[in-house]
Parts: structure tokens; sequence; C-alpha cells
């Protein structure tokens, strides 16, 4: 089975290509093209869905993160489901008759940041100077509902540590935290719906 994954940009990218074999396991294969931002994908997505629907094999599926970015998630994924429709392909939340799924709609709330939230073991493997006890804090403890911007409040939180004061390169901690990131102990809601979503399509 294969795996297109169409995402917001490049951090993305760093994060799933570790992520996403211990979602499903290595023997799937997976491809992972990033945008330059949600608009530019968002913008792309029904040309790229109506050509999907020309040539795209019976083992193959197409899964679109974006991020909520304090939008209506709701909005989202009405947005998302319509162009999948348009293009007469069927989504998990409207399969075909005969049950069968292509496309997989998922949102990071609020932005893909608050997964790394969501498994502090993990921000501290990669940063060890960042204390574990952030998770006990009321700001932290709920991933999906970090104020004042997830990408923003983890920034802060490892220049604090001493890490990236000139400013936070946003590949490269993407690319250390999911190194270390374990799929099943991660608190963030939506990265668990994104996990179940991927499961059910190789299940």
């Amino acid at each position: 089975m294969h795996i297109e994954l169409l995402l917001e940009e490049r951090s993305a990218e760093a994060a799933l290509r570790h992520l996403v074999p211990r979602i499903i396991g290595p023997e799937h294969s997976t491809r992972f093209i990033p945008h330059q931002g949600k608009q530019h994908l968002l913008g792309e997505l029904p040309m790229l869905l109506r050509g999907y629907r020309r040539w795209i094999p019976s083992d193959w599926h197409i899964v679109v993160l974006v991020d909520e970015d304090r939008q209506d998630c709701h909005w989202i994924k009405s947005n998302l489901e319509g162009m999948a429709s348009i293009a007469r392909l069927p989504t998990a939340s409207s399969p075909s008759s005969s049950g069968s799924v292509v496309v997989l709609n998922r949102i990071a709330i609020e932005e893909i940041e608050a997964w790394f939230f969501g498994d502090v073991d993990a921000v501290v493997a990669a940063y060890p100077r960042v204390p574990r006890t952030i998770s006990a804090r009321a700001r932290f403890r709920h991933p999906d509902a970090i104020d004042g911007g997830t990408w923003e409040q983890l920034e802060r939180t490892l220049q604090r540590a001493g890490y990236y004061r000139a400013g936070m390169p946003k590949i490269e901690v993407a690319d250390r935290i999911a190194q270390h990131m374990v799929p099943d102990r991660n608190r963030s809601p939506s990265f668990r719906v994104f996990v179940e979503g991927l499961r059910s399509l190789v299940a």
C-alpha cells in the first residue's frame, strides 16, 4: 500500500518522515509533498485531486494535513471534503458505496507544533535543557489548547532553555523532536485522530 501526504510546509515533512513509518509500519510506501504554506496547498489541492482521480491505483491513498491556525476547524474540514467530492474521490467522512476511502483529511490543532508539546519526553530528549516539568504547567497541560500560538510557545520554551536565541529553525526543530516521538504516548487529541486515521487506511 502507498500513501501520498500533501502537507503545508517542509517542517511537517521533516516530522512525518520519522512518525509515519512508526504509525503504519515500514512496509507501506509513502511520499511527502510539502507546499509553500497553507494557502498554497489549498490553492493547488483541487487541481491535484483531479489529477489523482485520473490515474490513482486502487491501493493508493491521499492524506491532506493542514494546520487549524485559529480558524474554524469545521469550515476547514468542510472545505477539504468539498474539494475531494468535486474530484469524485471518496473520503473517510464520505466513503464510497463499497466503503472504500481514497482521501483522508486531517487538521493539526492549532499547528503541528502542538503535536510536539503532546510528547514532552521527545522535546526533552531532543533538547535536554528544557525542563520535563513543563507538561505539568497549566499552559501546556492540553497541547491543542495552548494560547498564543504553539509555534511561538515552542520557540519561547526553547529560547528560555538557551537554544536558538536568534530564532527557531522550524525544519531543524521538527526533525530533532520527531526522531524521539512515540505516537502512542502523545497527548494531543488532533495527533491521536491523525494516527487513528492513518491506521484505518492500512488496516
